[in-house]
């Protein structure tokens, strides 16, 4: 079905960063984070430019801490790279405009990073072996502001509108607005993000208890898949609320600290029913967009 949005209104601006560098802390001297069982270790973590992990592989399994697949950016002023963060939306085209890959396409696919830094873009793999640190990527950005006038309880959030026109919704007898989504994440899962803004970043789903993963159908996400946070606004910041919902787009992989897992761009949210979902096995926007490796 086809739900209206104010898409014709929307403002398209630019806004552009590099491709950032992995980095570690500099204090403490040692590098090493712990896992939820306090055990040392050391893998790579998000930034830079991966060349074996994709939107639609699986979220699981890799030796890496909260790893982006493909392309991480940043802007090296603090303001401007806020601007980068909260005006990127899933689906959004980007375009490398210095080095060997000028001209190359990707697509927005998620944000994250500690604190809202980092936005994360698809590029196929060919593509990622002829980019390098430190290229331009500058990012048509459309969907910040984005409404539903039948369903204006719904805030859309970080979702370009091509990429909502995609997704699998219906309706129910209330007029609600239900998504379709590979799984459901309970409130006691809702992990690191929880209590930070929900216009950029990510909000984690807590995979220390893999037994629990499981009985929610969690254990086999992948990246790019779309899924449903229960009892969860992210109106502003991402909280608790009963009745509440957030949509979510898996962006980065899984992690051995407590509290992480699978990192989420939340998309779409609302409070007192007026957003569900429903079960739709494999939405995953890979398939959407048609990202190819």
């Amino acid at each position: 079905m086809t739900v209206k949005t104010n898409a014709a209104d929307l403002v398209s601006v630019s806004v552009t960063g590099q491709v950032a560098h992995p980095s570690f802390s500099g204090l403490p001297a040692e590098p090493y984070r712990l896992t939820s069982e306090g055990k040392a270790f050391l893998w790579p973590t998000f930034g830079g430019i991966v060349y074996n992990v994709s939107v639609g592989d699986t979220a699981f399994g890799w030796s890496g801490d909260c790893v982006h697949p493909s392309i991480s950016i940043s802007n090296a002023h603090p303001d401007k790279n806020r601007g980068l963060n909260i005006l990127s939306c899933v689906g959004n085209v980007a375009v490398v405009t210095t080095g060997a890959a000028k001209g190359a396409e990707g697509v927005v696919t998620g944000k994250s990073g500690r604190f809202s830094d980092q936005v994360i873009v698809h590029f196929d793999i060919e593509t990622r072996r002829k980019i390098a640190i430190g290229d331009q990527i500058l990012v048509r950005s459309e969907g910040v502001g984005m409404t539903f006038p039948d369903h204006p309880e719904v805030r859309a959030k970080s979702i370009a509108p091509g990429l909502f026109d995609k997704l699998p919704v219906r309706t129910d007898p209330s007029s609600a607005l239900l998504i379709g989504v590979t799984a459901t994440v309970p409130p006691h899962l809702v992990g690191a993000g929880a209590g930070l803004t929900s216009e950029g970043g990510s909000l984690h789903i807590q995979s220390t208890d893999r037994a629990e993963l499981a009985k929610h159908g969690l254990d086999t996400l992948r990246l790019g898949d779309v899924v449903a946070f229960a009892d969860t606004d992210s109106r502003y910041n991402n909280g608790y609320r009963r009745g509440a919902m957030a949509i979510g787009i898996v962006g980065q992989t899984d992690g051995p600290r407590a509290g992480y897992g699978p990192g989420t761009t939340i998309v779409m949210t609302a409070i007192d029913g007026a957003l569900g979902a429903f079960e739709a096995p494999g939405t995953n926007i890979a398939d959407l967009l048609g990202l190819s490796k």
